[in-house]
């Protein structure tokens, strides 16, 4: 009996540790990634005015796994009901599977977008970020578009570093919705657009992109917008091995005969009928619930009688919503919002948190010095 995990972000790394806890000793377990290191993807942001944080921010997949086997490669294809996965060059079998390969950012076809906007999936694209950022003049314009997560986070690591200037350039960021943070409470977008206000960024609401091109921005209503430099956190899709899509599953979280889904690489419809955000929150939980489901299948399939198991369903009660804006940060807690060093506290704490969970105490410690450093 063979089980492989499919990706090695939050929902993956979550898996196969919760996989090589609860698999019978007779199961072989393997993680496949194309890259080496754990990358803890929401901080990725704080590298634009941190370099040297980058460093904590990846993880050795050999210091997170113990049974596992990890192999290397790029997963451009795969069958869920068969279990098959297909490389470049080669492809592997799988008795149950578990998919975390997370998502790609979505373009969405506008013209110009991917050629000339700069995402932030990666830390290479928050050292293009900060190397873009530092040619830009003193009066000149830099576009966010997409005010989620991503958005409001990268734009306020850029108005902050901006400050060190003596004319700090004009930090915008483009929404076609008519609010900030248009997928999570009205109230935490208030307070997220309040702090984006006071850390000196300029929120545009309302603002559909169509296109772009080397020189300017173009909008739906017809504007063009000169920039110097673009950035793209306007959605997600799915990867290559997904044929560009995000299924959609239901609670049980399964893909297909023998796999289950879990994070980003899919779109999930919880136990109450709702529809899962996508988020590092989110694919943790959800890895647990996949794991779950894997084991019950594994037993199953290895007893080979009987009925099929009853699956766990995943409900998503969120524990609460954080999220950085240059030097502020705001934090839903319950039913409250909080600002200042309270929601500052709060991230933190989540952050190392983490790095902790996953065992990496240097990484953790790292990142709360920097913190107080700030």
């Amino acid at each position: 009996m063979h089980v492989a995990v499919l990706g090695a972000g939050y929902a993956g790394v979550g898996a196969v540790r919760e996989l090589e806890d609860r698999l019978p000793e007779d199961v072989d377990l393997t993680l496949i990634d194309e890259r080496e290191t754990h990358l803890v993807q929401h901080l990725v942001h704080r590298v634009v005015r941190e370099p040297d944080l980058a460093d904590e921010l990846t993880i050795p997949l050999s210091e997170l796994t113990d049974r596992a086997t990890h192999r290397q490669a790029h997963v451009t294809g795969l069958d869920p009901d068969a279990g098959e996965i297909e490389f470049a060059n080669s492809s592997f079998s799988y008795d149950v599977g578990v998919l975390c390969l997370g998502a790609r950012t979505a373009f969405f076809g506008l013209p110009g977008i991917e050629e000339h906007a700069t995402p932030l999936k990666r830390l290479e694209h928050a050292e293009r970020i900060r190397e873009e950022f530092e040619r830009v003049p003193d009066d000149g314009r830099v576009f966010v578009c997409g005010a989620g997560l991503s958005g409001i986070q990268i734009a306020g690591e850029l108005a902050a570093l901006g400050r060190d200037r003596e004319t700090p350039p004009a930090v915008v960021l483009l929404e076609q919705k008519d609010r900030v943070a248009p997928a999570f409470p009205e109230a935490f977008g208030r307070a997220v657009a309040d702090e984006l206000e006071s850390q000196g960024v300029t929120v545009r609401t309302g603002a559909t992109v169509t296109g772009a091109d080397g020189d300017a921005v173009e909008l739906e209503s017809g504007e063009d917008l000169a920039y110097d430099q673009l950035l793209w956190t306007g959605g997600i899709t799915g990867g290559e091995a997904m044929v560009g899509e995000r299924p959609s599953v239901q609670s049980n979280l399964r893909l297909g005969e023998r796999t289950f889904a879990a994070g980003d690489a899919v779109s999930v419809v919880d136990a109450d009928g709702e529809r899962a955000p996508a988020s590092a929150q989110t694919a943790v939980r959800q890895a647990d619930v996949a794991a779950t489901n894997a084991v019950r299948l594994v037993d199953y399939r290895q007893d080979g009688s009987g009925f099929e198991p009853r699956y766990e369903r995943y409900r998503h009660d969120s524990l609460g919503w954080v999220v950085s804006v240059g030097d502020g940060t705001v934090a839903r807690v319950g039913g409250s919002v909080l600002r200042g060093s309270a929601a500052r506290a709060v991230k933190t704490t989540v952050a190392a948190g983490y790095l902790g969970q996953l065992g990496a105490v240097e990484s953790a410690a790292a990142y709360v010095r920097e913190q107080f450093d700030h």
